[in-house]
Order: structure tokens, then C-alpha cells, then sequence
């Protein structure tokens, strides 16, 4: 296939899986570097691994050899994804919260390459809610799950928290990596996300609370399905999905115009908060009060209106996605944008106070199109984007037959 997989290896009962695994991978012709913790060494031998994988195996961050030419970042750079199997507990943990004490965790967090964990761990740990909590986070970053499997534990516990066999994994990274399973390859997708800004004075600003995450998820998901991602983003703390071009803006008029320069496209998503209303005349000093004033008044004017701007331009791309964020009448209010603003469908979600869905990690999405509303069961925000990467796909093939 000539493709090549990091695989990070750390501790746990599963770690004499990936002696399978890596002997599938090369099987098919997969190049795969291996990378162990110190724990993964205690139940398997480095050896062994390189002797199946055909390639030295990388353990320690201070080598002198490897690290001269800062190999842990060139590690996560010269290869096509990185598979972390098994993953543990403690590593998920690390990963969550930025650690990067060893080679394994400081090499996946200067990664800029896909990345998929295993999780392997006992069922309890892996239900406790701090696990939980460190995969969602992971989830919501665009990293991707394969597992736990439920079974027997080798600890004699059963339940949730097996590592998927390596057989299913393997074939996975191969489907993964073969030209299949990337069914945007050649198209152009234009995301826009996170909210805007519109100045008051130097100072201030009248904004919402998007954090982006959604629209970041988006992007990611469809980098990773093989299409040429352009994300138009306002202020966040998000880093940029992997494969994604970024576009800073602040305001809906930059907005506007960053994405009209992004057309022609085949896919548009519309995953911003844009403000609907900007002050008329921006005060070029910060605005003072005085002791004598009570109230302050500001003269709003409409900004541009850039889902419709998009969905009647004459480089329309094939699909428009709009977002509906409602706190009232959902179905009905994200109906009459998807007909007032020419979309092929709009993704409508619940903003009400205690949703969460702001600044949040999940999203109850109900989707809306000519044929009426489907509500799609909760899910993270990570898989909301691989269901509309895949509605997007399915929609493209129904327009060739």
C-alpha cells in the first residue's frame, strides 16, 4: 500500500495483541513504526516487535541517536495515521490533559496526523467517570475511537473494555488507508465556525457563546474523509484540526468575505454563530462613562447575511448546510431558514439555557430538509461530524445516479 502507521504501544494484558496486529499491517504491505511505553515493555519485549514490524522500535525521548534530529516529532510526521492499541487508561489520561513525560506522549501530542485509539482496560475503569470524561474531550479534539469491545477480561471481570481483536483493527487502518474509505477525495469543503465579533470601541465587543466546537469536529471529519478542508473560524482556543486550512476572522463582514473568496466549492457548511447586528459606528476611543449616566444607547444595523449570501450565489457549491441554533420552535424556525436561505438541509439544535450545548462536548441535532425533520440520537460533536460527512457522501451519490 506503501503507507506507513505509527503505532504507539502502551501497558496492558492486550499489549500481546499487537504482536498480531503488526503482523497483518505488514501483511498488507503497511509500513508500521513502532513506538512503546515502559509499561508496554514489562508484557512484551521490544524485540519481538521489531523483529515482526522490520523496523527499530522507539522507546526512549532522550536517545541520542533518534533525538538529535528531534525524531519523537518526525515520528508523528512521516507516516499517514497513528494508531494507539492498546490504549490505556492512564495514557487516554495524558492524552486529555496534554502530558508528555515519555517518548509515546510527547511524540502524539506534536502530531498533526489522524489519530485512533484502542482502549484496552478493566470494565470498571473504563466506566469510571473520569475515563469517560478524557474521551469525550479526546472525542470532541476529532481523535477517534475504535472500541472498547465488550467480552471477557483477563482479570475475570466481563463487560466493556476489551480491545478490539487485531484482525478488525488491522483491517480498519487498511480500509482506512486505501483510497475507499477517503469518498471526498477532489472535493472542496468550506466550514465556517465559531462566533463573531463586532467591536464597540477598542475595547468591546457584542459577541455570543459558540466555542466552536462543532464546527472544528466538522472540519476534521471531513479532512480525514479526504477532501481539501477550508475552515473559516472566529475567535477560539481550539487548534486547528489536523489537514485543515484556517482562515482567522472577526467579524460577519469578514466572514462574508473570507468565504466568498474560498467559492468556487463543492460543500459549504454554515457551522458559525454569526451575529445578526453590528453598531452602526464604531467609537474610535473606549466609550467613558460618567457619574451622571444612567443608561447608554447604541444605534445596531443588520449585517450581511451570509448562509443566504452563500445558497443564491452564482458559485453555489452542490451542497449548502446551514446550522439552526434555536431556543424555541425548532423544526419550524430551521424549515423556513432552510426555504428563506436555500439550503439543501440545515442542522437545527437546541440552544436553551441548560442544553449545554454551548461550550459543550454533545449535540442533539435534528435535520431538516425537503422531505421534512429526522432527529438524530445524542451523540458527541465528534460524531455529528462523521454522520454529516457521511449524509454529505450519500447525498453526492444520489446526485450521480
Amino acid at each position: 500500500m506503501q503507507k506507513t502507521v505509527t503505532l504507539v504501544i502502551t501497558g496492558g494484558i492486550a499489549a500481546y495483541k499487537s504482536l498480531i496486529l503488526v503482523r497483518r499491517l505488514k501483511d498488507a504491505g503497511v509500513t508500521v513504526v513502532p513506538v512503546m511505553t515502559k509499561s508496554a515493555a514489562q508484557f512484551i519485549t521490544p524485540l519481538s516487535i521489531a523483529a515482526i514490524a522490520e523496523h527499530p522500535v522507539y522507546q526512549d525521548l532522550f536517545d541520542l541517536k533518534d533525538e538529535t534530529d528531534m525524531g519523537h516529532i518526525r515520528l508523528m510526521r512521516d507516516c499517514d495515521l497513528v494508531l494507539i492499541a492498546p490504549t490505556s487508561a492512564d495514557f487516554m489520561a495524558k492524552m486529555a490533559h496534554g502530558l508528555a513525560d515519555d517518548l509515546a506522549s510527547t511524540a502524539v501530542l506534536a502530531s498533526n496526523k489522524p489519530i485512533i485509539v484502542a482502549p484496552s482496560m478493566n470494565a470498571a475503569m473504563w466506566a469510571h467517570p473520569a475515563t469517560q470524561t478524557n474521551a469525550k474531550t479526546l472525542m470532541s479534539r476529532g481523535i477517534e475511537f475504535w472500541g472498547p469491545a465488550d467480552g471477557d477480561m483477563a482479570c475475570g471481570d466481563v463487560g466493556t473494555g476489551r480491545m478490539v481483536e487485531p484482525e478488525v483493527l488491522a483491517q480498519r487502518v487498511i480500509d482506512r488507508l486505501s483510497s475507499q474509505d477517503r469518498p471526498l477525495a477532489g472535493q472542496r469543503v468550506v466550514i465556517t465556525a465559531g462566533p463573531t465579533r463586532e467591536a464597540i470601541d477598542p475595547v468591546r465587543y457584542i459577541s455570543n457563546h459558540s466555542s466552536g466546537k462543532q464546527g472544528y469536529a466538522i472540519a476534521q471529519a471531513f479532512a480525514q474523509a479526504g477532501a481539501e478542508t477550508l475552515l473559516i473560524t472566529g475567535p477560539t482556543a481550539l487548534p486547528t484540526p489536523s489537514g485543515v486550512e484556517r482562515i482567522n476572522i472577526n467579524s460577519a463582514e469578514e466572514l462574508m468575505s473570507a468565504t466568498q473568496s474560498c467559492l468556487p466549492a463543492d460543500i459549504a457548511v454554515m457551522c458559525a454563530a454569526v451575529g445578526d447586528w453590528r453598531v452602526a459606528q464604531t467609537a474610535n476611543e473606549k466609550l467613558k462613562k460618567s457619574s451622571d449616566q444612567d443608561s447608554l444607547s447604541l444605534t445596531l444595523v443588520k449585517n450581511p447575511d451570509v448562509l443566504h449570501t452563500l445558497g443564491h450565489h452564482p458559485n453555489r457549491p452542490r451542497l449548502v448546510i446551514g446550522f439552526a441554533a434555536e431556543t424555541e420552535n425548532l423544526i419550524a424556525n430551521a424549515s423556513d431558514k432552510r426555504e428563506k436561505k436555500n439550503c439543501d438541509f440545515v442542522l437545527a439544535n437546541d440552544v436553551s439555557i441548560g442544553t449545554n450545548t454551548f461550550g459543550g462536548d454533545d449535540n442533539r441535532i435534528t435535520i431538516v430538509d425537503a422531505d421534512g425533520a429526522t432527529s438524530w440520537p445524542d451523540m458527541t460533536k465528534a460524531q455529528v461530524a462523521n454522520k454529516l460527512v457521511q449524509t454529505c457522501v450519500e447525498r453526492l451519490k444520489a446526485e450521480k445516479s
